[in-house]
């Protein structure tokens, strides 16, 4: 790993986005130990997103529109689902009516999610003199671990945002900046 690739991957996963958006408000709302399955999904499934870049599927979407469309009519419809299921949760009292993300479940979202395509697409220039199976390690790795301290600072920061939040107009106004942002997100994947 070159301080470059980190820099680049640290910045491009550290800015806001659906993974940042997620977890900052599963930190508020379930707090920091009940969101660690939702963290550790998104640290292993970005990491695999990115090795999966490195053995060139990030040149198959390139290659092929239809499925690049696919992917991105994909990945919308399912941020838009996340940010209205954000927007109608409850007060934080209600904690118990819903759960956070499944391990299995922040993994899987990983495969729609396009920033991270867009950042391990991005990072590929970085590994080039690399042979293939070095690329797709690198990436991976690189990944995987700026990832979970992005992840663990994000839902600690919403840990603690829950502290402010102690009334109900608090707590909805937090989570309509949230749901908005998620959403605004989802329409981003057009653009790459």
């Amino acid at each position: 790993m070159t301080l470059a690739l980190a820099a680049f991957v640290f910045l491009g996963l550290f800015s806001p986005g659906p993974n940042v958006i997620m977890l900052t408000a599963s930190g508020a709302k379930f707090g920091f130990r009940a969101t660690i399955p939702h963290i550790l999904g998104v640290a292993l499934g970005v990491g695999f997103t990115a090795a999966a870049t490195g053995f060139g599927v990030g040149t198959l979407l390139k290659t092929f529109p239809a499925a690049k469309f696919g992917l991105q009519i994909l990945a919308c419809a399912w941020i838009l689902w996340m940010a209205y299921n954000l927007y109608r949760t409850g007060s934080l009292s209600s904690r118990n009516a819903d759960r956070p993300f499944t391990f299995l479940q922040a993994v899987l979202f990983q495969w729609v999610n396009p920033k991270v395509w867009s950042i391990c697409i991005a990072a590929t220039a970085y590994v080039t003199l690399l042979n293939i199976p070095a690329q797709a390690a690198t990436l991976g790795f690189t990944f995987s671990t700026i990832n979970l301290g992005v992840c663990l600072f994000w839902t600690f920061a919403g840990n603690l945002l829950a502290r402010l939040m102690t009334s109900p107009r608090a707590w909805k106004l937090f989570r309509t900046v949230m749901a908005i942002g998620l959403a605004l997100s989802g329409f981003l994947v057009f653009l790459g």
